[in-house]
């Protein structure tokens, strides 16, 4: 079975609360995509599959996009940590010139790939670990990618060193434990429905946030 057959079987199109416009490939409860992706991969102790679900960093960043597109219209956009891609089709839907998924796993470019198609736009796939890497966006958008200490120091410093290159990088933080909370600027709130099979609540407080030097 190819991945996006994978993906195909184990989810159906649904329509994020926050983001309607955008269908998507999702699954409705972790637990049974997780255990399939572990026994078709033949691998025990995998990552969630992240990208089976709309999380409510990438909605706030999909809705701020789609609210007013000219903040990404003509310019360079990477979805850092993309998931399923949420975030950078708004972005490809609101007239941004190109836009790269970043993801470390291969079955969220497959889901990326899929939705991608499903909203008729182009997004390009920037494989494997990018942190480090030399800017080439004008915009980053990171959503949700602050859930663990190791990961918030593993990719802070090089968002910090993008924008003092002069990129515009916008984190979503719907209350992480690690986000950081000073260098930032506040750019909007939004409440997020979401769901207790991911959540331990209903809604999401999200904020966007521009990262400073």
């Amino acid at each position: 079975m190819t991945p996006a057959a994978f993906i195909l079987a184990h989810t159906a199109i649904a329509r994020p609360p926050l983001v309607p416009e955008i269908p998507l490939h999702l699954a409705t409860e972790i637990t049974p995509i997780w255990q399939a992706t572990e026994l078709w991969l033949e691998e025990r102790g995998i990552e969630p599959p992240f990208w089976a679900f709309a999380w409510p960093g990438s909605q706030a960043l999909a809705r701020w996009i789609l609210d007013q597109p000219a903040r990404v219209a003509g310019l360079r956009v990477l979805d850092f940590a993309a998931g399923g891609g949420l975030a950078g089709i708004a972005a490809a839907l609101a007239g941004a010139v190109s836009v790269e998924a970043a993801e470390i796993d291969p079955l969220a470019h497959a889901a990326t790939r899929l939705n991608a198609t499903l909203n008729g736009v182009c997004i390009a796939e920037a494989h494997g670990d990018v942190v480090g890497a030399p800017g080439r966006w004008d915009v980053i958008l990171a959503g949700d990618v602050c859930y663990e200490a190791p990961m918030t120091r593993h990719i802070l410093p090089w968002l910090r060193r993008l924008a003092a290159e002069g990129a515009r990088v916008v984190l979503a933080d719907p209350g992480r434990a690690y986000a950081p909370r000073e260098g930032l600027e506040l750019l909007a709130r939004f409440t997020v429905p979401v769901s207790r099979e991911l959540e331990d609540s209903d809604h999401r407080a999200v904020t966007l946030h521009r990262v400073l030097p």
